[in-house]
């Protein structure tokens, strides 16, 4: 086992040689171990109470891939995902190491999963990752989808701590999802829209290319209108420009471009931002979430009352979270990313629950929500692929920014 340390971390070439120096075995123990837990006697003594939960072990997946860098001839893109990897870790960790103030050591190992399912296998033999209370990746939904099968096996609760995947891709029912899927996305865009407007006087209308990226996203919405919002009449248009044809005076509209693709959201903004302004129809503009990460016009973005729904939104304003950057800072001498963010909240929240319930934390799960620095979370339960967050934000541009609604 490897100590974590401390390390200093400049731009992104010293943090990349940082993670080289440190994580060399992919391996290391959170700053809170102490001695492990005693091993139980073969044949239980009766009339003694069972012995105290002392130590939480989880077992984290990240995939550094150290073994593809060559500092010689390392690319931007390389470093990029290094960065993401390192930024949930640290985040991650310091989670993890505040849980610990609530009177648990933690025995953390940290793997290399390298985004490689033979590593992946590899390191599920290892006995470490066998004795674990909790798994905390893999990242990407190619290694949740391989670990699945382990994590049931062994009726260990795995964490998908970044992948939007929807659950029932993966068919565990000891998974727990952070993320919100697509499906939740389009959901709460409809029962938003059916909350704010009377359907008598609205129009909902999803301009949606019919391109897979889009239908994900359209279909929820469908879906959620269909059977919870009946009396609303939706329409679907492949452009704005097809739209414009068919509206109607007297009517409110909702309108939804269901796509991400900036040469097609960009003239579609302007167009609608036209026929409100210039036409004179009543339009509110619903996007896609990943817009949150985009650059558009940010006049008509705000000029259409625009909404977008979020996983996640980090409030720079707040206590927790200048705080919050205040220590990353002092610990690790480093900005901290959204990633980081997300890092943390996962440590701290999990590793606070054990803490608090021991071995069975997870019976706590969807009974204790949390508050977190760039989500909350509050967890339900189906059998068939485990526990999914329920809590999804609403964001919209004012003031040059977006700032939450719901």
């Amino acid at each position: 086992m490897i100590l974590v340390r401390n390390r200093q971390q400049l731009l992104s070439g010293n943090k990349l040689l940082g993670l080289l120096a440190v994580i060399v075995v992919f391996a290391a123990c959170s700053p809170k171990i102490t001695k492990p837990v005693a091993t139980a006697p073969a044949k239980p003594v009766e009339h003694k109470p069972a012995a105290k939960f002392t130590q939480g072990n989880i077992s984290v997946f990240i995939p550094f891939q150290l073994n593809k860098f060559n500092l010689k001839t390392v690319t931007k893109a390389q470093i990029g995902k290094a960065d993401m990897a390192l930024d949930f870790y640290q985040g991650l960790m310091l989670g993890i190491d505040s849980a610990a103030n609530e009177g648990l050591n933690f025995k953390v190992n940290v793997f290399d999963s390298r985004d490689d399912n033979s590593q992946l296998a590899a390191l599920s033999k290892r006995e470490a990752v066998k004795a674990s209370n909790l798994m905390i990746g893999p990242i990407f939904p190619d290694g949740v989808k391989y670990m699945a099968q382990f994590s049931e096996a062994n009726k260990m609760p795995m964490i998908s701590p970044l992948a939007a995947s929807k659950p029932t891709e993966f068919n565990n029912p000891y998974l727990i999802s952070v993320v919100n899927s697509i499906d939740q996305h389009g959901a709460k865009i409809a029962d938003y829209i059916a909350k704010q407007y009377k359907a008598d006087q609205t129009i909902v209308v999803l301009i949606n290319t019919k391109k897979s990226s889009d239908e994900q996203f359209a279909a929820p919405i469908r879906k959620q209108f269909a059977e919870q919002h009946p009396n609303f009449t939706v329409q679907e248009f492949t452009s704005t420009y097809i739209f414009e044809t068919k509206m109607m005076k007297g009517k409110k509209y909702a309108v939804v471009v269901c796509s991400d693709d900036a040469p097609f959201v960009s003239p579609s903004l302007t167009k609608l931002y036209r026929l409100k302004n210039v036409a004179g129809y009543p339009i509110q503009l619903f996007g896609h979430p990943n817009w949150a990460k985009q650059t558009y016009n940010i006049d008509q973005l705000q000029n259409l009352q625009t909404v977008l729904s979020s996983s996640y939104h980090i409030d720079y304003r707040s206590k927790a979270v200048i705080d919050f950057i205040k220590a990353y800072r002092a610990k690790y001498e480093f900005e901290p990313t959204e990633y980081a963010f997300k890092g943390f909240d996962t440590g701290y929240y999990f590793g606070k629950l054990m803490a608090k319930h021991g071995l069975n934390y997870l019976d706590f799960l969807i009974k204790e929500n949390y508050k977190g620095l760039h989500n909350d979370f509050d967890f339900d339960y189906n059998a068939e692929y485990g526990f999914y967050n329920k809590h999804l934000m609403l964001l919209q541009y004012k003031n040059t920014s977006l700032s939450q609604v719901d």
